[in-house]
C-alpha cells in the first residue's frame, strides 16, 4: 500500500492534529522519500515507519512533539542532518538495519539535545573497533545505545513502564473505590462471615480471597462429592430395580414351570386311571366269559 493512502486510512476521519500516534510500517515509500506526512500532525508523539524502502529522511516535515521515531529496516545510508532542524525533541532513534557504516554519519545526531536512546543493531558501523566508546563519546546527551549504556546496565522496556503506570493508576482508582489502596476485590460478598456489610473486604482481604480460592473451592467439591454419592445411589438404586425384576421373571418362569409340571401330573392321573378302567373291564369281560361256560357246562350235565 502506498504511504500516502495508509496515512489517509490511520487517519480514520481525524485531523493530523489529533494523532498522536502513527503507524506506517511496510508501506511503500515514494523513491525511497516520505509521502503524504504533512506538517498538520503538529501533535504527533510515535512514528514508525519500519520497512518503507527509505534512502533519504530530507524531506522530514517539522514534527515538534515527536518523541519517538522508528527507521529500522530500511536503506537509509546518511544525511541524517535534517533530523535534529525537524525534530528538536526526539528522544528515542531507531536506526537499526540500515546502511551506515562510519562513525562520522551519525554526527548530525549531536544536534539532537534529548536525545536518549539510539539503536543502530545490524548496521555496519556497529562492527567498527570500539564503537560504543566512539559512540558515546561522540553523542554524550546519550544514555543507551543498542539497549544498554555505558555501564553496560539493559535499559528499562518503555512499555513495560507505561504498562506499570496504568496498572498503578488503576490500582488507586481501586483503592479509593473500596478503602484498600492498590487491591483489586471482587465485589461480590465472601461466604463465609468476614465481609462487612456493604459487600467488600478490609483487612481481611487476603483470607477472603483465600476463601474464595481455597474455601468455596472445597465447598464446590463437597457438592461434587455429593453429586457423586447421589449418582451411585441412584445406580444402586437401579441395580435393586433391575434385580427385582429379575426375580419376578425368574418367579414367573418357576410359576410357569409349576403349572406346566401339575398339567402333566394331571394328565398322567387321567391316563393311569383310564389303564386301571380299561383292566377292570378285561377283567369282568373275562370272568363273564368263566361264568358263561361254566352255565354251559352245568346245562351239559343236566342233559346227560
Amino acid at each position: 500500500m502506498e504511504m500516502k493512502k495508509r496515512i489517509h486510512l490511520e487517519l480514520r476521519n481525524r485531523t493530523p492534529a489529533a494523532v498522536q500516534e502513527l503507524v506506517l510500517d511496510n508501506c511503500r515509500s515514494n523513491n525511497g522519500k516520505i509521502e503524504g506526512l504533512i506538517a498538520e500532525f503538529v501533535n504527533l508523539e510515535f512514528l514508525s515507519l519500519i520497512n518503507v524502502g527509505l534512502i533519504s529522511v530530507s524531506n522530514f516535515p517539522k514534527l515538534p512533539k515527536l518523541k519517538k521515531l522508528e527507521l529500522s529496516d530500511n536503506r537509509i545510508y546518511g544525511c541524517l542532518d535534517m533530523l535534529a532542524e525537524k525534530l528538536p525533541n526526539l528522544t528515542h532513534l531507531n536506526l537499526s538495519g540500515n546502511k551506515l557504516k562510519d562513525i562520522s554519519t551519525l554526527e548530525p545526531l549531536k544536534k539532537l539535545e534529548c536525545l536518549k536512546s539510539l539503536d543502530l543493531f545490524n548496521c555496519e558501523v556497529t562492527d567498527l573497533n570500539g564503537y560504543r566508546e566512539s559512540v558515546f563519546k561522540l553523542l554524550p546527551q546519550l544514555t543507551y545505545l543498542d539497549g544498554y549504556d555505558q555501564e553496560d546496565r539493559e535499559a528499562p522496556d518503555s512499555d513495560a513502564e507505561v504498562d506499570g503506570v496504568d496498572e498503578e493508576e488503576d490500582d488507586e482508582a481501586i483503592g479509593d473505590s473500596t478503602g484498600s489502596p492498590g487491591i483489586a476485590f471482587d465485589a461480590a460478598p465472601c461466604q463465609d462471615d468476614c465481609s462487612d456489610s456493604e459487600g467488600v473486604f478490609p483487612s481481611c482481604f487476603w483470607a477472603c480471597r483465600t476463601h474464595r480460592s481455597g474455601n468455596h473451592r472445597e465447598g464446590e467439591d463437597e457438592e461434587d462429592e455429593e453429586d457423586e454419592d447421589s449418582e451411585e445411589e441412584e445406580f444402586e438404586d437401579e441395580e435393586d430395580d433391575d434385580e427385582d425384576e429379575d426375580g419376578e421373571e425368574d418367579e414367573d418362569d418357576l410359576s410357569a414351570e409349576e403349572e406346566e409340571f401339575r398339567h402333566d401330573g394331571e394328565v398322567d392321573e387321567d391316563e393311569d386311571d383310564d389303564d386301571d378302567d380299561e383292566d377292570e373291564d378285561e377283567e369282568e369281560e373275562e370272568s363273564g366269559k368263566g361264568e358263561k361256560r361254566k352255565r354251559e357246562t352245568d346245562d351239559e350235565g343236566e342233559d346227560d
